[in-house]
C-alpha cells in the first residue's frame, strides 16, 4: 500500500489496479484469462495474489 497511489489501497504490484477492483472483476463473473486478455500488464501471479488477499 503507498499512500500516492490509489488512496492508499492495496493495488497490484504497484499499479493503479485496486486489489478490491481486480476481485469485483472476478466476482462480476470476469475469468483470470477474460482479465489478462484485457490487462495485458497484469499477470496470473497477480490475480492468484489478489485472491490470496
Amino acid at each position: 500500500m503507498d499512500p500516492a497511489i490509489c488512496h492508499g489501497k492495496p493495488c497490484i504490484r504497484g499499479l493503479r489496479y485496486p486489489v478490491e477492483t481486480v476481485l469485483e472483476w472476478l466476482a462480476g463473473g470476469m475469468s483470470i484469462d477474460d482479465i489478462l486478455a484485457d490487462y495485458e500488464d497484469l499477470t496470473r501471479e497477480d490475480v492468484l495474489a489478489a485472491l490470496a488477499f
